[in-house]
């Protein structure tokens, strides 16, 4: 896709170091530590990368799951602060979500800390059901809200 000098395009595993380089000051706290390697090298065919003449403007990451054929996940979404409230994150979710029903994929799922409530909003208005808060979903303390939306064939 590309929309006024702003291209979106597959992932590849070489654009980790840029988007590394990023997160925490995007996101205004430390979150590189919940963003391996290992999501670029393995599911950049399945990410997306957001870029105006040459910058990063905003990245998806997400997979499809090979355990669960009806499942896509969406694991980290971020865009640049210039980017905000222009529509690219919906963009990106909505690309996503084409990319999953291309593959017979029929749910799209993601988590979020109780605390985000930026990050709630935008998925309740993504159409994504949210769970309550689920206790120690991701460890001792680390509770979080589980999205979950329903997609068509």
């Amino acid at each position: 896709m590309e929309d006024g000098g702003l291209t979106v395009r597959p992932a590849r595993p070489a654009d980790f170091d840029t988007i590394i380089a990023v997160v925490d000051d995007w996101w205004g706290r430390a979150m590189s530590a919940g963003l391996p390697r290992l999501f670029l090298d393995h599911f950049f065919g399945t990410s997306l990368i957001a870029e105006h003449d040459g910058e990063l403007a905003g990245f998806l990451i997400g997979f499809l799951s090979p355990s669960k054929p009806q499942d896509a996940y969406i694991h980290f979404a971020a865009v640049a602060p210039a980017w905000r409230r222009t529509g690219l994150a919906r963009s990106l979710y909505e690309q996503f979500f084409d990319l999953a029903r291309h593959d017979g994929r029929t749910v799209v799922k993601a988590i979020t800390s109780p605390q985000n409530g930026r990050s709630i909003a935008f998925h309740r208005a993504m159409g994504f059901t949210a769970s309550d808060p689920v206790r120690d979903y991701d460890g001792p303390s680390l509770d979080r809200v589980v999205f979950v939306r329903e997609i068509a064939l």
